[in-house]
């Protein structure tokens, strides 16, 4: 057995690096952290110093014991998770469980930013000791973490409801995304109005352009109103049109500085619609290493990095590289170096390929088309990022209006064509350009002109009249500003220094986890729940989920890992300020003698409304109101408004047994509930649709476009709200009636249910529609053979078969099914073709 033991996170890691090391060497994978806070407790000590209390996660105390077999006996330890904080803290935790088994000072740190032989073995040759700066900052910012979730989430439990949690960079994520929904309902358009004109040459070429009114009498053209507009269009009836002259200028398009993580991101969600989350696991699999043929190789540097950074030996390859498939030409005058955002990791390096020759060409066999992809796309950028770059000659041709002799014109036109002259770094760049229309500062040139561009102009002089064609005006609005897309989200984060390269992409599963945002056509939308949750804890807790207070507390945690700063003193610093903030949280306490008075009101009561349960916890308004009698007679702890508008919302709910509950409520200053529409009872229906499916084991949850869908907490929480006496919306009733389409067989005595049941008539339409369309194809005897298509097989006949099962259950399909059976019936009319595909819907 091997006398040297290594310890990575993952087993791909461990298969390429065993590769590399060989037989002297054990390698384990931890697979990630093995000790954190307990998952029942704060687990941080208050009082000494806010002390972590780590456990072994119960997902790893097999991983742990079976590293505690492999230590025994070793000569040495080779600790070697990733090169950031996270990576240093595993090794940090690791060291702490196995050094009763090896004396510490066989203990070795060891890091590397690619996973190559030459890079590994020089690692292993130089090993240093673990960074304890590093591990400081870690354990800085998991604390900080665990006291505001632990401390803030109970507060969005009493006033929205339990299960909901609030995170120090998760809740500021979404407060951007909530600000920005709120500045898009708010937004009120302004008209304006565009002109131009449709012109030609009068001799040969006589290929017709598009010019853009750009000045009226030396000012900007800005159209605001109708009756300007009119004057202007009356205007222009009479003029026609000359060349003042032509504007020529040679711009140099710089190339981008090579990816750091969130630019990947970005570029994967922009490119190919990778949520970042998804990107990022492809890019560790192409770090960890792909078998080529020969065994695992690293293809790229670490991809958790802020840092554009390269190594001398990277750019030396890249020069040789260019110069050999390019030419001496494509090469800067002085090598491109790109500076990072301030307190970005120098140390590391940028997102790199670990070998420029190996071109996305001849790795297409090796890799799957998703690797394919982001790799095509990181080394593109790192090769662009050595090149020199693009030059490009811009033509702007200035149009002016004819006027009477003497008196200066007082319209001007412009119309700009652009042509590439040295391609430069767009010799292999240009991906994204070609993708997307999104247009950021990075991409827009020194000197490049705001106006719109044409195709082509042609060659044209000074003073040469022009034929018009035609006027051109159109009435335009103002537009809202867009919704953050999940890659425009990320760079507002980077931009305001929330987050770090290894936490954007869990920022957003977050959001989408708990239902605060959803992903819309690449639109990153606040749901109902996200907009009460952010509008509670901005009007609670403003200053600590600030943007500025949150990218000053990273700034800290930098320096914390810098040696600047002491953690415990940071965290007691915060912690004081925190507990201050809490306290005006929690908003003045509740009159005793309001509460006592409502209190007196629900004396009356004689029958008092069942217990119910939600997941673990027993829900009893009877026991409830006991609770807060007994907290009012000891006095030890105030009654809060919350508990107080609890307590009127019961008398409303045992209005018939209170005859005088109007006087309670407005002796105790809540006759405003009395205004409160109360909600829907739920129907019998309803009611009867959650017992079916409580009767069966629903299937286990399921991962789509980087989310996940479970069947049993869906139906868990519409229990919850039926529990509450409360009607589900018309969305959920409709999802409803699909869960229990698709658990029908499942379901005993489906049959003698249906009628009990109502299916299909959440809507409250009938869907003559679908009955109509699967009437069509009843008779089609000849259908296409099944097909595989992108990873997935598509039949038509299973596909019809489901949806005439579906309608015979609930009476209607979704418009989606609809339109994928019209579909079917345009390819079925008179028999298929041969080559045409099934079905995908």
């Amino acid at each position: 057995m091997s006398k040297n033991l290594v310890i990575v996170e993952s087993p791909a890691k461990a298969k390429t690096i065993n590769k590399i090391l060989g037989a002297d060497f054990t390698v384990k994978a931890s697979m990630g952290h093995v000790r954190d806070l307990p998952v029942k407790s704060l687990g941080v000590d208050l009082e000494h110093d806010f002390t972590p209390e780590y456990v072994v996660t119960d997902d790893r105390k097999k991983v742990v014991k079976e590293l505690c077999d492999a230590a025994v006996g070793c000569d040495a330890i080779y600790l070697a998770p990733d090169p950031d904080r996270e990576g240093e803290a595993i090794a940090w935790h690791l060291k702490a469980i196995l050094e009763d088994k090896v004396p510490a000072d066989k203990f070795f740190r060891v890091t590397y930013n690619e996973i190559t032989a030459r890079a590994v073995r020089e690692a292993f040759a130089n090993p240093s000791e673990i960074d304890q700066k590093r591990v400081n900052a870690q354990q800085a910012r998991r604390v900080l973490d665990r006291i505001v979730g632990y401390k803030v989430s109970p507060l969005l439990w009493s006033r929205i409801h339990r299960g909901l949690s609030a995170g120090r960079v998760q809740s500021v994520a979404l407060r951007l995304v909530c600000e920005r929904e709120l500045a898009i309902l708010g937004f009120k358009p302004e008209a304006y109005w565009v002109f131009g004109a449709e012109v030609r040459k009068q001799i040969d070429p006589k290929d017709p352009f598009t010019v853009r009114l750009a000045r009226i009498k030396g000012e900007k053209a800005e159209v605001k109103s109708p009756e300007q507009a009119e004057q202007i269009a009356k205007d222009l009836e009479t003029r026609s049109l000359r060349v003042r002259g032509i504007v020529r200028r040679e711009i140099n398009k710089r190339a981008y500085p090579p990816f750091i993580t969130s630019s990947l991101q970005q570029a994967g969600s922009r490119v190919y619609d990778y949520p970042p989350a998804r990107t990022m696991k492809i890019a560790q699999k192409l770090y960890e290493g792909v078998d080529l043929g020969e065994g695992p190789v690293g293809l790229i540097t670490y991809m958790r990095t802020d840092s554009f950074n390269l190594s001398q030996d990277a750019r030396a390859a890249a020069t040789q590289f260019i110069t050999s498939q390019f030419g001496p030409e494509y090469l800067p005058e002085k090598p491109n170096f790109f500076k990072s955002r301030g307190g970005a990791q120098e140390a590391h390096e940028a997102i790199r390929p670990t070998d420029v020759n190996r071109t996305p060409e001849s790795l297409a066999k090796a890799l799957t088309p998703e690797q394919l992809n982001l790799y095509g796309l990181i080394w593109q950028r790192f090769v662009a990022s050595q090149m020199a770059p693009a030059k490009i000659e811009q033509r702007t041709a200035e149009i002016e209006t004819i006027t009477p002799e003497g008196q200066v014109p007082d319209y001007l036109f412009r119309a700009t064509a652009s042509q590439v002259v040295f391609p430069g770094y767009m010799k292999v760049s240009g991906v994204e350009r070609k993708v997307t229309k999104e247009k950021d500062a990075a991409d827009k040139a020194e000197g490049e002109a705001d106006e719109p561009e044409v195709e082509k102009l042609p060659s044209l002089e000074p003073g040469e009249p022009l034929d018009l064609l035609k006027w051109l005006s159109e009435r335009k609005e103002t537009q809202p500003p867009g919704r953050y897309s999940e890659a425009s989200l990320i760079k507002a984060l980077e931009e305001n220094g929330v987050g770090r390269p290894s936490t954007y992409a869990s920022i957003l599963g977050t959001l989408y986890d708990r239902k605060y945002a959803t992903r819309e056509k690449k639109a990153v939308q606040p749901t109902d729940l996200g907009m009460k949750v952010n509008t509670l804890l901005t009007e609670s807790l403003n200053a600590l989920f600030d943007v500025q207070f949150t990218a000053h507390m990273e700034e800290l945690l930098d320096e914390i890992e810098a040696g600047k700063v002491e953690w415990h003193h940071m965290l007691a610093d915060f912690y004081k300020q925190f507990l201050a903030w809490m306290v005006l949280a929690k908003g003045p306490a509740a009159d005793a003698g309001k509460v006592l008075r409502v209190l007196t009101a629900l004396d009356q009561v004689k029958e008092w409304g069942p217990e119910t349960k939600r997941g673990k916890r027993t829900y009893s308004d009877h026991k409830f109101t006991v609770s807060i009698r007994k907290q009012l007679d000891e006095a030890k702890k105030p009654l809060s408004m919350r508990q107080l508008e609890s307590l009127g919302r019961l008398v409303l709910r045992y209005r018939e047994q209170i005859p005088d509950l109007g006087e309670a409520l407005a002796e105790a200053g809540l006759q405003k509930l009395l205004e409160e529409t109360p909600p829907e009872p739920p129907r019998a229906s309803t009611v009867a649709k959650l017992a079916a499916l409580r009767e069966v084991e629903l299937e286990p949850p399921t991962e789509r476009r980087g989310r996940k869908f479970d069947d049993r907490v869906f139906v868990e929480s519409l229990q919850r709200r039926v529990d509450q006496q409360r009607e589900l919306s018309p969305a959920q009733l409709q999802v409803l009636d699909r869960l229990v389409g698709k658990y029908s067989e499942k379901i005993p005595n489906f049959e003698a249910l249906q009628e009990s049941l109502e299916l299909g008539q959440a809507s409250g339409t009938e869907d003559n529609e679908s009955q109509a369309l699967l009437d069509q194809l009843k008779n089609v005897t000849d259908w296409k053979q099944k097909a595989g298509r992108d990873g997935k097989t598509y039949d038509d006949k299973a596909f019809y078969d489901s949806l005439s099962k579906q309608f015979g259950q609930r009476k209607s399909l979704s418009p989606r099914q609809r339109s994928a059976l019209k579909r079917m019936v345009r390819r079925y009319a008179g028999g298929a073709k041969a080559d045409e595909k099934p079905a995908d819907g």
